[in-house]
């Protein structure tokens, strides 16, 4: 971001058009200072070019807290711009940007308490994050915040009763926990939560001697950037997730080459990215072969969710029709109680069948994925449907207008 983009939301127009919530007027001085068309402008915040034409000129009023939060994202508005009305539900958001600022001191010191743990106690709680894991696939993240901060908490607590072992074995369930509440921050969008949530994870797995989930929390880092665009980052952290722990397992290994070929794709550098894909997939035939030796929360990892992937990274390289076969392959392999993954790739095949041309196939997926997208699949595959919507109108295609209608009717 420029020196202009850094002071843009400091215009005296553009700060009162956002206190007074006028976003048709944030939209049209928007507009006029960076100088992007109604269609780039629909694309950063998820929304059609119409529908952006009707916001400007005070036809249609922005009511729904998922479009503010939209445009808000895409945009850039920085946190201390924002209007209050804005900002998430408290119960479903973090309490801050960061978590709790005494969970690391809790820790990594002796805390009061005479609380005894045993293994037993510590293999229950293995038992209730992987069932909560398992929950998150099919109900999303969102009512599982509050619960698994709380578990967390009693983890942490446990550390004053653990001796030996027992309390490395501690630090590593609460890395564990960290990580999951950071994949789940992640999902909704609130990327500086979830980056703190990957530091905490990272450092606590450094103090566990866990080079499995310290690498994973880069590769999900990777992921955020990639997320986000930044293909270049998304390497660096990949590569970093290879080179700082080399004795992880093939899965893991599997993971952060996909993630740099993924960066790779994004950065159109299609040489590095095949290879990289190439390389993954061997890994990942190897992690096939034991996976006992896998980390428990990589159990999604196996060949259908690299076809996928690989679908992702085709996208990115402009080859949609590659890409719909991938994603069309990985979804029919994919179980059903992956609704939360199964929302999201099928809202990218939409994109890659509006991208091909493909009006009607394209539409066909993306009104399937409506209603679960609506309902677990905020923002991400949400807003890959808005994107679909977008690049439907701009071939000009029927179908694009009807699919901006139904998103329109939940937006």
């Amino acid at each position: 971001m420029g020196d202009f983009d850094a002071g843009l939301w400091s215009h005296p127009r553009l700060m009162t058009a956002v206190a007074d919530e006028d976003w048709g007027a944030v939209f049209r001085t928007y507009r006029r200072l960076t100088g992007i068309s109604q269609m780039k402008l629909g694309e950063r915040v998820g929304l059609v070019q119409p529908d952006v034409s009707e916001i400007e000129r005070g036809r249609r009023r922005v009511t729904s807290a998922e479009v503010r939060r939209r445009i808000i994202t895409g945009l850039g508005l920085p946190a201390e711009r924002q209007p209050a009305s804005a900002l998430p539900v408290p119960g479903l958001a973090f309490s801050g940007t960061a978590p709790d600022e005494d969970l690391l001191e809790r820790v990594t010191n002796a805390v009061d308490g005479s609380q005894r743990v045993d293994g037993a106690t510590l293999d229950w709680l293995d038992r209730l994050l992987a069932e909560h894991r398992r929950a998150e696939d099919f109900i999303g993240s969102r009512p599982l915040v509050e619960v698994m901060g709380q578990q967390l908490r009693t983890v942490v607590n446990l550390y004053a009763g653990a001796r030996g072992p027992l309390a490395e074995r501690v630090v590593r369930l609460a890395s564990e926990h960290a990580q999951f509440l950071a994949w789940m921050a992640q999902d909704q969008g609130q990327s500086a939560a979830a980056l703190a949530w990957y530091d905490r994870s990272h450092e606590w797995a450094l103090e566990a001697g866990d080079a499995d989930m310290a690498a994973t929390t880069l590769s999900m880092k990777a992921h955020m950037a990639w997320s986000g665009g930044r293909g270049r980052r998304c390497v660096r952290l990949a590569e970093a997730a290879r080179w700082s722990a080399p004795d992880t397992s093939p899965g893991v290994q599997g993971m952060a080459a996909q993630m740099a070929a993924r960066g790779h794709a994004l950065s159109h550098a299609p040489d590095d990215a095949r290879r990289l894909l190439d390389e993954a997939q061997e890994l990942i035939a190897r992690a096939a072969r034991h996976p006992e030796d896998e980390p428990p929360w990589m159990y999604f990892y196996d060949e259908t969710w690299f076809t996928l992937q690989h679908g992702m990274a085709a996208m990115h390289l402009g080859d949609w029709r590659g890409a719909a076969r991938h994603l069309t392959t990985g979804l029919g392999a994919l179980p059903a109680d992956y609704r939360r993954d199964i929302t999201w790739y099928r809202s990218c095949l939409a994109h890659a069948y509006a991208a091909a041309g493909e009006g009607e196939r394209a539409l066909a997926a993306a009104l399937a994925s409506v209603p679960d997208a609506a309902d677990i699949g905020r923002p991400h595959a949400w807003n890959e449907l808005h994107t679909t919507a977008s690049v439907l109108l701009r071939h000009k295609a029927p179908e694009g207008r009807q699919l901006a209608d139904a998103l329109r009717d939940r937006d």
